[in-house]
């Protein structure tokens, strides 16, 4: 079945992850920041997915916004600078407002000019989500922002692909899913959905049972995959 609706991991896929790190290395209160914002960063988002991963396991879920902020507890102690509450606090704020990657906008207005559905399904925390949509101003250019609250556990439980066709109608076939995290995009091969894998880090491709169909540097070209997939 031809592809009627496009959906987009958040974090990484459309909004950069490292900008509230490399926004306060360069501002003039943070220079302990100058040389170790980007390892920082790094460490941020690793541990920011791994406690997802560890709470679906368990069954102990919270909200996105948590394991953020233990996301960031670890990364700061583990660069030496978790002793500066004003550095921790302007990095979460900042995470509100998370730059959207340059091609995103002119993207998504082609989806949309060609007629497809687009939303993004995210682990986010909806609160979170609206801001950083809002931040971005993407607003006008998606149709629905679907966040793992409603069904109470971290992707890749099947349960969060699901909203999709709860929200859209649409069979797995019709459904071109992007993310940036390969482990994301290939477990929803193996849902069914059609998919692409944004590797922004020229990574290798995670040793899951499924593959990504596609593989992109960036979503310039994401309009003409959706429509030959």
């Amino acid at each position: 079945m031809a592809i009627t609706t496009c959906i987009f991991d958040a974090y990484g896929t459309l909004f950069d992850v490292t900008a509230a790190a490399r926004q306060a290395a360069a501002e003039p209160g943070f220079p302990q920041l100058a040389d170790s914002w980007a390892a920082l960063a790094q460490n941020w988002r690793q541990k920011q997915l791994e406690y997802t991963w560890l709470r679906a396991v368990v069954g102990a879920h919270t909200d996105f916004w948590q394991v953020t902020q233990d996301g960031l507890d670890w990364a700061l102690e583990a660069a030496a600078l978790d002793g500066d509450p004003a550095l921790r606090q302007r990095l979460l704020d900042l995470y509100w407002q998370l730059a959207a990657y340059p091609e995103v906008p002119a993207m998504l207005r082609a989806l949309r000019d060609a007629g497809y559905q687009t939303a993004i399904l995210s682990n986010g925390a909806p609160a979170m989500l609206d801001a950083a949509v809002s931040s971005a101003g993407l607003g006008d250019l998606l149709d629905d922002v679907l966040s793992v609250e409603t069904v109470g556990i971290f992707k890749p439980a099947a349960a969060v692909y699901d909203l999709v066709g709860q929200r859209f109608g649409t069979e797995k076939s019709q459904v071109l899913f992007v993310s940036s995290n390969g482990w994301d995009a290939g477990c929803a091969t193996g849902y069914g959905f059609a998919t692409a894998w944004v590797n922004r880090a020229k990574a290798p491709v995670d040793r899951l049972p499924w593959r990504p169909a596609h593989m992109l540097t960036d979503l310039t070209s994401l309009p003409e995959i959706a429509a030959s997939a």
